[in-house]
């Protein structure tokens, strides 16, 4: 098969194109034909060398999502059949003609949607119901507040939030930006290059925060949080160890927690995705929620994929797919 490959540490141009031996699934796995992989920081952090791929994944092609079609089944195999139309959360090896993936980590790519518009949704639509509303427990009439509301993780948040009646405010780095999560559904925005986030919601408060920044962004949390907040990491791309104010946690008695998805055990991600099915594919199928694909890359043209992520220049997703007409990519 042919595979985006990371050939060495370093800038966009280390993807390049290459013969890679087509993997072969085991008992309980699934063999895909991608048709689409999304993109995501995370591959940026892998091809810069910071970021590795967990025993037995390919350590050299990125890729944490992917969709398309099922052409091979486990002997174990329940759920699928040769045929299905999938998407599904991946440990790596997105960016490639074919990946292998436990069935439990699959799920159907909803009616009338493209390959490219599935593909942009598990790590996000995972990362967010995992630690929004299992972790933190977001509830109807609850005030959430998002970092990087501009994000696929931010726009999934949004709608997610919306949909089971929540407040949603955001916090981004352009008007632009503001007035398109103002679209997707949030109640507010925050701009915090003009704007203090801390000092806007210092009255009214917020019940739970999404939080990717980390650094200095955490005492300011602590502070704009009701009594029983809870503060839920997904990244620290701004620092991993600021000080911290435990007499506001004791309190307020604040719950700060959070969590990484790459590395889960498979029973973990398989029940992730069966809670998914049952409570957020019927918001897909009645409209609540909506792929955000913001630019639509063909796999040749990777490099280029990055150097938009990089750039924070997008409103949602950045998509890869094996159809080259379909480039839709903005500059």
């Amino acid at each position: 098969m042919k595979a985006i490959v990371i050939t060495r540490a370093g800038e966009p141009e280390v993807l390049q194109l290459k013969d890679y031996l087509t993997p072969q699934p085991g008992p309980d796995e699934v063999l895909i034909a991608v048709k689409a992989a999304g993109v995501n920081r995370a591959d940026v952090s892998q091809r810069k060398g910071n970021y590795p791929a967990p025993p037995g994944v390919p350590a050299d092609i990125p890729g944490l999502e992917a969709a398309g079609e099922v052409v091979q089944c486990g002997a174990a195999v329940t759920m699928w059949k040769p045929g299905d139309k999938v998407c599904a959360l991946l440990a790596g090896g997105g960016y490639a003609e074919y990946v292998t993936v436990k069935e439990g980590q699959c799920l159907p790519v909803p009616d009338g949607w493209t390959f490219a518009e599935a593909a942009s949704i598990p790590e996000t639509v995972f990362t967010v119901w995992s630690n929004v509303f299992q972790r933190a427990g977001l509830k109807a009439g609850e005030r959430l507040l998002v970092h990087g509301g501009s994000s696929g993780i931010g726009i999934t948040a949004i709608q997610l939030g919306k949909a089971m009646g929540a407040t949603v405010i955001v916090t981004v780095g352009s008007e632009e930006k503001g007035n398109a999560c103002m679209q997707w559904g949030a109640d507010a925005y925050i701009n915090y290059k003009t704007q203090d986030f801390e000092a806007v919601l210092a009255d009214e408060g917020v019940d739970v925060i999404l939080d990717m920044v980390g650094g200095e962004y955490l005492g300011k949390n602590l502070h704009i949080m009701k009594p029983e907040g809870r503060l839920v990491y997904i990244n620290a791309m701004e620092g991993n160890t600021p000080p911290i104010n435990i007499f506001t946690v004791m309190t307020k008695r604040l719950t700060v927690t959070g969590s990484t998805l790459r590395s889960r055990e498979y029973s973990f991600k398989k029940m992730l995705a069966a809670d998914m099915l049952q409570k957020v594919w019927p918001l897909i199928h009645a409209g609540k929620f909506k792929p955000a694909v913001y630019a639509v890359f063909p796999f040749t043209q990777a490099p280029e994929a990055h150097r938009l992520m990089e750039s924070s220049r997008h409103i949602g997703k950045i998509v890869l797919v094996n159809e080259p007409e379909m480039n839709t990519g903005k500059d």
